[in-house]
């Protein structure tokens, strides 16, 4: 007899579309579940491109010693604007996804924290010997202003640039209705503007409807949002969140079976 997959009869809501949601959806049905792919937020080019401008070519022209980059959307903008960085000027991710997007770019990567792909764990791992120069981080509009303040207070020269807006997309009436009804079981929560969307267009979600974090700081922006969180990954990939999610459900299903014996 074929042993039933973990997520079989599970819809799961994919929040992000693109390449990152197609291939969140393949995974989860590999696990047997039926991906609804919605995405809650979208990315426009900065309101300020004339200082964007100036940002990009000063990191051309050698005048940074660091780069730091905290997404996939920040290199999708060097690659679109043909940045070509500097061999003395150093990169920096965040974390393996952003390494993983920064490489297929063609960029190097010399920095990437090794425990908490975060911003804290950033600051918490920046290598003791590269304490001084100056630091470019290009990101969202609405970024928080953790990695700028903290690598301040470490003694860097550091300078912020919105390299793209954070925008919020409604989400379609069909797919509003099934998470009102449960029929969708669990969300997936990448960001903390993903966390806002869901709170502002789903809320309140209905009692049983999983929700499941990509990470710790991503489970404090969800509390913070209203939603209560149910799983949190280990750390911030794709394969961490759904695998933390089938890790769920199997332990749950198994509680059941064993209070029914």
């Amino acid at each position: 007899m074929t042993r039933a997959k973990p997520l079989a009869g599970w819809r799961v809501l994919v929040p992000r579309g693109g390449r990152w949601g197609d291939t969140v959806a393949a995974t989860l049905r590999g696990y047997g579940a039926v991906p609804v792919i919605a995405p809650l937020i979208n990315f426009a080019s900065a309101d300020d491109p004339q200082t964007l401008a100036n940002a990009l070519y000063e990191l051309q022209d050698g005048q940074f010693d660091w780069l730091v980059v905290t997404s996939a959307t920040t290199v999708d903008v060097l690659a679109g604007q043909s940045v070509i960085v500097p061999s003395n000027t150093k990169i920096a991710a965040v974390g393996e996804t952003t390494a993983a997007a920064l490489a297929v770019a063609g960029y190097d990567v010399a920095f990437i924290p090794e425990g908490d792909n975060s911003a804290r764990g950033l600051l918490k791992e920046w290598p003791v010997a590269e304490i001084t120069g100056r630091v470019l981080i290009p990101q969202s509009d609405i970024a928080e202003p953790t990695l700028v303040s903290g690598l301040a207070e470490l003694g860097l020269d550091v300078q912020f640039v919105s390299a793209y807006r954070t925008v919020g997309v409604p989400i379609a009436e069909h797919v509003a209705a099934d998470v009102a009804s449960g029929r969708i079981g669990a969300v997936l929560v990448t960001s903390g503007s993903v966390a806002r969307q869901v709170a502002k267009q789903l809320s309140p979600l209905p009692e049983g409807t999983i929700v499941a974090c990509i990470g710790p700081r991503t489970a404090f922006d969800a509390r913070a949002a209203g939603l209560g969180v149910d799983v949190i990954a280990e750390s911030r990939s794709a394969d961490a969140l759904v695998d933390a999610l089938v890790e769920f459900v199997a332990n749950r299903s198994g509680e059941a079976s064993g209070e029914e014996q």
